[in-house]
């Protein structure tokens, strides 16, 4: 559990600070071909009911097995969260009725989970520190379909093809405090699943899925009541929706009233929640072992193969960016974000200066893609274009201004950077006489200001300017200086 909220991150009620508490249910789809108990196909997109088996369809004599993959999926997922794996763990059947769930109950586990607890850790980029949150579980379950109800005026229609399709739903410990964190936290679980290639993390598609139990206390208090907002489909909405909520609930508390425990939605458009249906407890489910399906059971040996198998993930990567290529912790941050911006800068900062790498990896290439709605995998400028770019510079041949007009060329043009410059005749000038022709010309024509400069150092960057511009921007900015220094007896 983490220490109580900071002063910073407690909420001014009118009546005084309130502190917001917050835990999250993850549901992630696992990626897999087919269905958590049938050979269905789970392509995205699909017409509506293409992608439905009989056991999906719930038909009369239709039995359940088990998807190993999905079962590796889950174990490699609690591995990337530090989780203890459970060796045996069985499934329950959850039982609710609904349109879109032809069996009359859900596929889930209940007691024993395939994962018990577990940690992760969330760095914080607006306000800086990073967080342990706690993981109470992560199970596997089935899907439920979906209702359409913007087909027909006066029907509501049912497409199963999410039917039976593998979550794992992640369940927080209640050690966040704000939305801040849970956005972070949220970003981070994604990463890491990316990273793992257990959930592509599409929100879009409805592949991350967010339920937000958030209740409020005063400082030091006793845990107040929840209540849980269902299915938040954007990082952005989850904020908002905490936001909305703590300050919904504090405003009913200081009037006097309480909290009733109930499961509410988010409004995008309006920018608040409302209510849905009071809150079920898990008796209301009537869980009871499915009959259909025996214990889930696998020895140790089958999770240190999956173990030994893991990719680098991006705690490991950060410590190791940090360390062997000398960039700073916020940078290593950004650059192991996604997998694919990791290998970009790894392949770019080999054998070359690694903080220098970062920053035109980050602020170069990474802006100009933000900026243009592309990313990594579409990126116009290669990693090789991007290291040769860093190499000229490193060897003196451009400058950095120059290298800035080289990497426009690159991006819109293509081509070698280093014949770019050959060709177009992009090389500093180095040669200390042509600079130094060039300083001379600029004191002759503005002898005032060399009086100026002597009086006032600073104002050698005028100078340098003016011999950047009498060289065409290619003089050795370094070489510029320095000369005028001593030409100006500065």
């Amino acid at each position: 559990m983490n220490a109580p909220a900071s002063p910073s991150k407690l909420i001014k009620g009118a009546t005084g600070d309130w502190e917001v508490v917050i835990g999250m249910e993850i549901h992630a789809q696992v990626t897999s071909k087919s269905k958590l108990f049938s050979g269905a196909s789970t392509t995205f997109g699909a017409e509506p009911n293409a992608n439905v088996s009989l056991v999906d369809a719930a038909m009369p004599g239709m039995l359940p097995v088990i998807n190993e993959e999905c079962v590796k999926q889950a174990v490699r997922s609690g591995l990337g969260l530090k989780a203890r794996i459970n060796l045996r763990s069985t499934f329950d059947r959850k039982n609710y009725f609904y349109p879109d769930l032809p069996q009359g109950y859900q596929i889930s586990q209940y007691k024993s989970p395939i994962v018990g607890e577990g940690e992760v850790l969330v760095d914080l980029p607006e306000s800086g520190g990073q967080i342990r949150v706690g993981i109470e579980r992560l199970h596997l379950e089935q899907d439920a379909g979906k209702s359409l109800h913007d087909q027909h005026p006066t029907m509501s229609f049912v497409d199963l093809n999410r039917s039976g399709v593998a979550l794992m739903e992640i369940v927080s410990k209640p050690d966040l405090r704000s939305s801040e964190e849970a956005r972070a936290y949220v970003t981070k679980l994604r990463t890491i699943l990316r990273y793992l290639g257990t959930c592509d993390g599409n929100m879009e598609e409805g592949s991350l899925r967010a339920d937000v139990n958030v209740s409020v206390r005063r400082p030091g208090e006793p845990l107040g009541t929840r209540c849980e907002i269902k299915n938040v489909n954007s990082i952005r909405f989850i904020g908002q929706a905490i936001e909305h909520e703590a300050r919904r609930q504090i405003g009913i508390i200081e009037d006097g009233g309480v909290i009733e425990q109930e499961t509410r939605l988010f409004d995008p458009g309006k920018g608040e929640t409302r209510s849905m249906r009071s809150k079920e407890e898990a008796h209301d489910y009537r869980y009871f072992p499915d009959p259909d399906l025996l214990p889930l059971e696998f020895d140790q040996a089958f999770v240190d193969a999956l173990a030994a198998d893991l990719p680098e993930l991006p705690d490991e990567k950060k410590a190791r960016f940090i360390a062997d290529y000398g960039v700073t912790p916020y940078d290593a941050s950004v650059l192991v974000a996604e997998r694919a911006s990791a290998d970009f800068y790894e392949a770019v900062a080999k054998g070359r200066d690694g903080k220098a790498a970062a920053n035109w990896v980050i602020n170069e290439l990474f802006g100009r893609l933000n900026k243009e709605g592309k990313d990594v995998a579409t990126s116009p400028v290669s990693a090789a274009q991007l290291g040769a770019i860093v190499d000229l510079i490193g060897e003196g041949v451009i400058s950095g201004k120059i290298a800035k007009d080289l990497f426009e060329i690159v991006w819109s043009e293509g081509g070698d950077p280093r014949q770019i410059v050959e060709s177009r005749g992009m090389k500093q000038v180095t040669d200390t006489g042509a600079i130094e022709a060039a300083i001379d010309a600029v004191i002759a024509a503005n002898p005032d200001k060399v009086e100026q400069a002597k009086a006032k150092p600073t104002m050698i960057g005028w100078f340098v300017g003016q011999v950047m511009k009498q060289t065409g921007g290619k003089a050795n900015p370094q070489a510029v200086n320095d000369m005028l220094k001593a030409k100006l007896g500065i």
